[in-house]
């Protein structure tokens, strides 16, 4: 069986590479996307069992991506866990309120991001 695909959509190419080798290490395939219209275009191709998130990307914002997302048939069940420097409240709520599972605020250490994405999805087995 195929370790979960998990899609990190990030206009930084620093974050989407720290996200990428921290879960490969992990035994998580990773698909990266550096906009929204990127990512749902990666949707089309393969469903990921899982998205990290920015909030602020390029043309269409990490709330609006979220909220496509959640409104197509058969996506809807994908966890979003959004990954943003942006740690208030409201901003919490905002990302709830379009669907997310989590939020991870920046800078956050590889082993937050890895805890978060175990939580949202089954761990793939250990590499022999």
């Amino acid at each position: 069986m195929a370790a979960p695909l998990v899609l990190a959509v990030d206009d930084s190419p620093t974050i989407r590479k720290i996200v990428e080798l921290t879960l490969r290490r992990a035994n998580y395939r990773v698909r990266v996307a550096a906009s929204g219209l990127e990512a749902l275009a990666a949707l089309a191709e393969e469903p990921p069992a899982l998205i990290v998130l920015d909030v602020m990307l390029p043309r269409m914002d990490g709330y609006q991506v979220c909220s496509l997302i959640k409104r197509r048939s058969g996506y809807e069940r994908i966890p979003v866990l959004m990954l943003t420097g942006k740690d208030g409240i409201f901003d919490k709520v905002r990302g709830r309120m379009v669907g997310a599972s989590a939020y991870i605020t920046k800078p956050f250490e590889p082993h937050e991001l890895l805890a978060a994405v175990r939580r949202l999805v089954a761990q793939p087995a250990e590499a022999p």
